[in-house]
C-alpha cells in the first residue's frame, strides 16, 4: 500500500528534535512512504489505556529506499499515535527516530496532548545493548511530531556485527504514556498567586527563568532601580532602563509581560531571540554588563556585594617548606553532577586534594621538581550562592555534548561550614556563619539541543513555592521543586498488571540546573522592602503612562463594538500616494486619516468632525462609499443618499459593508469652483461618471495623479481632452493617448480607449481609472516602457534581489532590479554581467530559505526553473534573497558529470591529499583511478591503485574496476585511494588478508557499543602460522612509530565488536574463518589513545550552520 501523507519538516537538531516548526525547515511537501514489509504489536489492551508498549518489526530493512518511513497506527490513553523513522538520517548520519500523531491533520482546532515516551532500537544478539531514550512532549497542531533526529548513528545500525540488524531486520520500540493537559489559557496567574509571568519571545524561556530569578531577589531589584537613567532615555537603547521597566511591569502588571524592549537593548536581533542560548552564559553577561553600568553611581559593587566569593588556589610541597597561593573571585561555582550524589558531594570533589608526583611533580622556585598536593578552599562565600551544575558535558569518547540526567540531591538548607570548615581555608573568617536557604531552582526539560527552561522560586522563603513557567505562574509544593527536579529514573505505574511485565522506566529529562541560596545571616537584607519611592520620579510616570495607554487600548478593545473606526480618503492622499507609495487602483486606506466614531452618533455629527479635522464646511462635504470589485479592485462606488447621511454611524456602516462591518471606508469629494474655493456639490445624475486621472510620462518613466472629473455617459473622449492636457498641464490641442486601468491581479490589465466611442460605449463607470500619455515618438532619447500598459507591467513585476555568495551567506553583496518573469537565462546573464564573468552558465544560483534564513541544501538546476518568481517563492512566503557561485566550469557540463571526493593515501609519506573527481556519470571505477593516476605522485609509475569505502574508519568495500561510479555516495562515506603494495599481489595460497583498525574502549557507553574505533584501517597480509610477535614488527614497519609509543600498544582479534587480547605467541591467521559475512566483522584491533585532535564532523550536515554565543552589544 502506498500512502500519500504530508511529511513532517525536516530538523537541523542534533540529540532532541525541536518540534517541526517552520523556522528550520524546507517545509511541508506530499511523500511517498512506503510502510516496507512490516510487522507491528502493540501491547493493549483498550485504546484508553494510559500507557503501552509498541513493538515494530521493519523487515528488508537495507532495502528501504523512501527517506521517512512511518509505523501503522497503535493507540495510547484514546489517541492515534505512529512511530516515524528516517533510515538514512534525517539530514544527518544519524537514526532519525519520533513520536508522530497520526490524525493532527484532521484533529479540532487548539488540540493538545502530552505523553512520556521512550524510542528504541532492539539490539537483538545482546538486549542489554539495545539504545533506548526518553523524552516527554506537549502535542498540538505545531509540534505534531517529537524525538532524537540523532537517535544511534548510521554506522552501528546498519553494521551487522552490532546486533542491531539482524536476518535484514529491525526492531523499534515505543513506550507511550499519556498524562493529562493542563488547560493553560483560564489560568489567571496574578490571581491565583499575586504574580506574573514573561512571554516567550520564541526561545527566550533560558532568559524568563533568569530574570524572574534576579527579579526575586529584591535587594536586586532595588539595586536595579537605583541605576540612574533619565526620561530621555529610551529602554530599547537602554539595558538599566529597560530592566527598570520589566521589574517594573512584573511588581505592578496583571498579565504577563514582554522582554522584547530589553533584548532590544541587548543589541539583539530576532534571529538572537529565536536561538535557545544557555542560562549560566547569560547570567554572567548581563551580570558583567550591569556590574560595568553600575559604575560611578550610587549602586556601585552591588553585583559584588551580592553574588561575589573568593577561593584560594593552593599547591603546597610535600617534602620541603614551600606553598604558591592564589587568591580568585566568582559569581557561581560549577559544581559536577557526574559522579556525585549531591550538592555536598560536589563541593567535597571541588576541594579535593591532588597530588602531584611522578612524572607530574611540581617546579618550586629555589627547590625543582618536588612532590606536591595542590587543591582549593574558599575563603569566602557571598549572601547569594549561585551553583551551576554541570548538567552538559563534553563527552571526548563520542566527540559530543551530553546531558547528565543522573539523580542529584540538593537540600532545603546548606550548610557550608559542615565538618568543622572543611570547605574554608584557615585565613577564612570563621565568624560568619555559612548556612544557606534555599532560594531558586532553575530547570531544563530537554536534551542537549534544545528543551525548556523554567523556575521553582520561594519569593519570601516560606513554605510555599511558585513556579514560574514562561507567562504562566502556579503554587506547587516542596516535592515538586525538589525532589522531582533531582532527574534519575521514573518508574510508571502498571495499568494492566501481568499483562505487560516489563516496567515502563523513563529517564527524567526535567532536572536541576542551576540554583540559588541565600545565606540566613543576610537574609533580612536580602529581601527588603520595595517602596515606590524606590523607582525614580520620571520611570514612575513614564511607566504610568504606558500603562494607561495599555488600559486606554485595552479599553478600546473592549468597546470595540461599540465604535466604528472610519478612514477617509481625499484628493490630497490620492495625489500623495500615486507614483510614491502605490502605482495601482487609488489610494492605501491604512495611510489615510482614520476617526473613532461611536456608532450610535447621527452620520451629520460625524460631518462637524470632519468640518473641524479638514476646514470644510458641511455643506461643501459629499462622502462616497467604496466598493470591492469582482476584479479585486477597490474604487468609489456611488455617494451617500440624502436618507443614508441622516441615519447613524453604524447604520452607514452596514450600508457599505455587511461582511465586514469592523470599518467603513469612504472619499471625501469636494467641488472647487473660481479661485480654488470649495463649492456646494451639485446632484449627480444617472448620465454623470466619476473618472479619475493619472498621467504617465514615458521618459522619465513617471506615473502621478491629476485630478478627478465628472463626464456624461454619452459623452466621447475626444470631448474632454482639452480638460486632460489642462490638468497635465499641456497645450489645449497637445495630442494625447487615453488607457483604461482595468486591473492588476494577478496580472496587469490596461487596454488602450476608443476615443470615437461614447463613454458608456466603452463601459465605463463611476470609480474608473484613466491613464493618458503624449504619443511615443522615436527619439535619441532611450525609452524603456514606450506606453502606460508596458510601465504597469514593468512595476507589477519588478524585483529587486539581493545577492549573496554562497560563502558569505549572511553579507548582502550586490542588488539587482529584475523582473519577476524574467526566465532563469535572464537572471543569471544579469548575474554574470554584474561579477564580469564571460561565460553566463558558469554562474550557480541556489534559493533561501524564509524559515531558517539559511541557503537551501540543492542548488537550482541548469534551467530548472521558469522564472524569477519561481526561484524566490518558498511556500507561501517570498523572498528577496538569492545565492550564487562562480563554477570553473559550465553548470550544464557539471550536472551531466558525477562529482567524487576521493582522499589519496600516499605509499611512503605520512600524507593524504583529497582530489576532486568529475567524470561523465556513466563511468567506471577504472576510469576514476586513470584520472586520479594523472593528479597523484605515485611510488613507481607502474604502481596499481585501488579504490576503497571507508565509513566510521572501517573498510567496508573494495571497489571492482567495472562498477559505474552514478550510484557511488560519497556523503556519508569516504572515498579512498591507495597503491596496492607488492606483498598483497603476491598472496600465497595459505596466506589471509585481514583488516586491521584502530580502537579504544568505550567507557563512556555501557550500550551497544563496546569499542571505538577511529583512525585509518587498512589491510595486512598474514602467513601461514606467523605469530603476532612477527605481525606486530611489520605493522610498527607499516606506521612508521617508535618503539615508546608502540611498546603501549595492545593486539586484539575482534569479532562482532567484542575484543579477544592476543599473547605475542598467538598465530594470528588461526584466528580468521574463511567466508565470513563481511569481512569487517573480523579484524585485527590495535588499542591505543587516539592521539588526534578533535573535530567536529560536519560534512553530512546541512551545508551552512550558524551558531553564536550569547552577547549583549550595548
Amino acid at each position: 500500500m502506498t500512502l500519500m501523507t504530508p511529511p513532517p519538516l525536516d530538523q537541523e537538531d542534533d540529540e532532541m528534535l525541536v518540534p517541526h516548526s517552520d523556522l528550520v525547515v524546507e517545509g511541508p511537501q506530499p511523500m511517498e512512504v512506503v510502510p516496507a514489509e512490516t510487522g507491528n504489536a502493540a501491547e493493549v489492551q483498550s485504546d484508553e489505556t494510559p500507557s503501552a508498549r509498541f513493538t515494530w518489526t521493519i523487515d528488508n530493512f537495507t532495502r528501504v529506499n523512501t527517506k521517512k518511513l512511518y509505523s501503522e497506527i497503535f493507540y495510547v490513553g484514546g489517541y492515534k499515535w505512529r512511530a516515524l523513522i528516517f533510515p538514512k538520517g534525517n539530514n544527518v548520519d544519524h537514526l532519525s527516530m519520533y513520536l508522530d500523531v497520526a490524525d493532527s491533520s484532521t484533529l479540532p482546532y487548539g488540540w493538545s496532548r502530552h505523553a512520556q515516551f521512550n524510542l528504541a532500537v532492539i539490539n537483538q544478539v545482546h538486549n542489554k545493548f539495545t539504545i533506548r531514550k526518553d523524552t516527554q512532549h506537549q502535542f498540538n497542531a505545531r509540534e505534531s511530531d517529537w524525538g532524537f533526529t540523532s537517535f544511534m548513528p548510521l554506522s552501528e545500525l546498519y553494521d551487522p556485527s552490532r546486533g542491531f540488524l539482524v536476518n535484514d531486520t529491525v526492531i523499534i520500540e515505543a513506550d507511550v504514556a499519556v498524562r493529562r493537559v493542563v488547560d493553560y489559557f483560564s489560568h489567571d496567574s496574578k490571581k491565583e498567586t499575586g504574580y506574573v509571568g514573561l512571554k516567550n519571545q520564541g526561545a527566550t524561556c533560558y532568559m524568563n527563568s533568569l530574570l524572574q530569578t534576579l527579579y526575586h531577589i529584591p535587594y536586586f531589584r532595588k539595586a536595579v532601580y537605583h541605576m540612574p537613567t533619565t526620561e530621555n532615555d529610551m529602554p530599547s537603547g537602554s539595558i538599566p532602563l529597560a530592566l527598570q521597566s520589566l521589574f517594573y511591569k512584573l511588581q505592578y502588571s496583571d498579565c504577563s509581560v514582554a522582554t522584547k524592549e530589553l533584548t532590544k537593548s541587548f543589541g539583539w536581533d530576532t534571529y538572537d531571540s529565536f536561538m535557545q542560548h544557555d542560562v549560566q552564559e547569560l547570567n554572567r553577561v548581563l551580570c558583567e554588563k550591569l556590574e560595568d553600568k553600575m559604575k560611578g553611581t550610587v549602586v556601585e559593587g552591588t553585583i559584588q556585594q551580592l553574588f561575589e566569593g573568593h577561593h584560594m588556589n593552593y599547591i603546597e610541597c610535600i617534602n620541603v617548606d614551600y606553598k604558591s597561593t592564589r587568591k580568585e573571585s566568582f559569581y557561581d561555582l560549577q559544581l559536577d553532577v557526574k559522579g556525585c550524589k549531591d550538592v555536598y558531594s560536589s563541593f567535597d570533589k571541588y576541594v579535593e586534594v591532588e597530588r602531584l608526583e611522578g612524572d607530574n611533580k611540581y617546579h618550586a622556585e629555589q627547590y625543582g621538581l618536588q612532590d606536591a598536593k595542590k587543591g582549593v578552599l574558599f575563603l569566602d562565600f557571598p549572601p547569594v550562592l549561585q551553583l551551576q551544575l554541570k548538567r552538559f558535558e563534553y563527552d571526548f569518547m563520542r566527540d559530543t555534548m551530553v546531558k547528565i540526567n543522573d539523580r542529584y540531591e540538593f537540600p532545603l538548607q546548606l550548610d557550608l561550614d559542615r565538618d568543622n570548615g572543611k570547605y574554608l581555608s584557615p585565613e577564612a573568617d570563621k565568624s560568619v556563619r555559612n548556612l544557606y536557604t534555599l532560594h531558586s531552582v532553575l530547570v531544563h526539560s530537554g536534551g542537549v539541543h534544545g528543551g525548556h527552561y523554567y523556575a521553582y522560586i520561594r519569593p519570601t522563603l516560606s513554605d510555599q513555592w511558585y513556579k514560574f513557567d514562561d507567562e504562566r505562574v502556579t503554587k506547587e509544593d516542596t516535592r515538586k521543586a525538589l525532589e522531582e527536579q533531582f532527574g534519575g529514573e521514573e518508574e510508571l505505574p502498571q495499568t494492566n498488571p501481568g499483562f505487560n511485565n516489563s516496567p515502563f522506566k523513563f529517564t527524567k529529562y526535567s532536572n536541576a540546573y542551576m540554583l540559588v541560596y541565600i545565606r540566613e545571616s543576610d537574609k533580612d537584607k536580602i529581601l527588603c522592602n520595595i517602596e515606590e519611592k524606590d523607582i525614580a520620579e520620571h520611570l514612575r510616570v513614564r511607566l504610568k503612562k504606558e500603562q494607561e495607554e495599555k488600559e486606554q487600548k485595552r479599553k478600546e478593545k473592549s468597546e470595540a463594538h461599540l465604535y466604528t473606526v472610519i478612514k477617509v480618503a481625499r484628493d490630497e492622499d490620492i495625489r500623495m500616494q500615486i507614483g510614491r507609495d502605490i502605482f495601482f487602483d487609488l489610494v492605501d486606506h491604512d495611510k489615510v486619516r482614520h476617526f473613532r466614531i461611536q456608532k450610535q452618533m447621527p452620520f451629520s455629527m460625524f460631518k462637524d468632525e470632519v468640518a473641524k479635522e479638514f476646514g470644510i464646511p458641511v455643506q461643501f462635504q459629499r462622502f462616497w462609499l467604496w466598493a470591492k470589485r469582482q476584479n479585486h479592485t477597490y474604487r468609489p462606488n456611488r455617494p451617500l443618499t440624502p436618507q443614508e447621511e441622516a441615519q447613524s454611524v453604524g447604520q452607514v456602516r452596514e450600508v457599505s459593508n455587511k461582511a465586514n462591518n469592523a470599518e467603513l471606508k469612504l472619499f471625501l469629494d469636494v467641488e472647487l469652483g473660481q479661485g480654488v474655493q470649495p463649492i456646494p456639490p451639485s446632484p449627480k445624475t444617472k448620465e454623470e461618471i466619476l473618472l479619475f486621472f493619472k498621467l504617465y510620462d514615458s521618459f522619465k518613466e513617471e506615473l502621478r495623479y491629476v485630478g478627478r472629473h465628472f463626464v456624461k455617459a454619452s459623452e466621447k473622449p475626444a470631448d474632454i481632452l482639452t480638460k486632460l492636457n489642462e490638468l497635465a498641464g499641456y497645450a489645449p490641442d497637445e495630442e494625447i493617448e487615453l488607457f483604461e486601468e482595468i486591473k492588476f491581479e494577478p496580472n496587469v490589465m490596461c487596454e488602450h480607449i476608443d476615443r470615437k466611442l461614447t463613454f458608456r460605449s466603452s463601459q465605463l463607470e463611476d470609480g474608473d481609472i484613466i491613464c493618458f500619455q503624449k504619443p511615443h515618438v522615436e527619439s535619441s532619447q532611450p525609452c524603456r516602457y514606450p506606453d502606460v500598459p508596458s510601465f504597469l507591467e514593468y512595476v507589477h513585476n519588478r524585483q529587486v534581489v539581493r545577492f549573496r555568495s554562497l560563502e558569505k551567506p549572511k553579507e548582502d553583496e550586490f542588488c539587482l532590479e529584475l523582473s519577476k518573469l524574467h526566465t532563469y537565462d535572464d537572471v543569471v546573464e544579469r548575474v554574470a554581467h554584474h561579477l564580469g564573468v564571460n561565460e553566463q552558465s558558469k554562474i550557480r544560483l541556489t534559493s533561501h530559505n524564509c524559515y531558517s534564513q539559511q541557503p537551501k541544501p540543492q542548488p537550482t538546476k541548469y534551467r530548472g526553473v521558469d522564472h524569477l518568481v519561481d526561484m524566490l517563492v518558498h511556500y507561501n512566503q517570498t523572498s528577496d534573497i538569492l545565492y550564487y557561485e562562480v563554477l570553473d566550469i559550465p553548470l550544464p557540463e557539471l550536472q551531466g558529470l558525477k562529482t567524487l571526493k576521493v582522499a589519496f593515501h600516499h605509499a611512503t609519506k605520512d600524507e593524504v591529499a583529497v582530489h576532486i573527481i568529475r567524470l561523465p556519470k556513466q563511468s567506471t571505477v577504472g576510469d576514476v583511478i586513470n584520472d586520479l593516476r594523472t593528479k597523484v605522485e605515485l611510488s613507481h609509475p607502474t604502481a596499481e591503485i585501488r579504490l576503497l569505502e571507508v565509513f566510521y574508519h572501517k573498510i567496508y568495500k573494495v571497489f571492482p574496476l567495472n562498477e559505474k561510479i552514478e550510484n557511488i555516495n560519497d556523503q556519508y562515506w569516504t572515498l579512498r585511494a591507495e597503491e596496492i603494495p607488492e606483498e598483497e599481489k603476491n598472496i600465497g595460497p595459505h596466506d589471509r588478508l585481514i583488516h586491521v583498525y584502530h580502537f579504544m574502549k568505550d567507557t563512556a557507553q555501557n550500550q551497544a557499543q563496546q569499542v571505538q574505533n577511529f583512525g585509518d584501517p587498512f589491510f595486512l597480509v598474514i602467513h601461514e602460522g606467523e605469530t603476532l610477535a612477527e605481525v606486530k614488527l611489520r605493522i610498527q614497519k607499516k606506521l612508521q612509530l617508535q618503539d615508546e609509543e608502540f611498546s603501549k600498544w595492545k593486539f586484539a582479534f575482534l569479532s562482532l565488536g567484542r575484543p579477544e587480547y592476543l599473547q605475542d605467541s598467538d598465530i594470528v591467521g588461526s584466528r580468521f574463518q574463511r567466508n565470513v559475512y563481511g569481512a569487517w566483522e573480523q579484524y585485527l584491533g590495535l588499542e591505543h589513545a587516539d592521539s588526534a585532535p578533535k573535530r567536529s564532523y560536519a560534512a553530512n550536515q546541512n551545508r551552512h550552520t550558524f551558531e553564536k554565543p550569547v552577547k549583549i552589544y550595548n
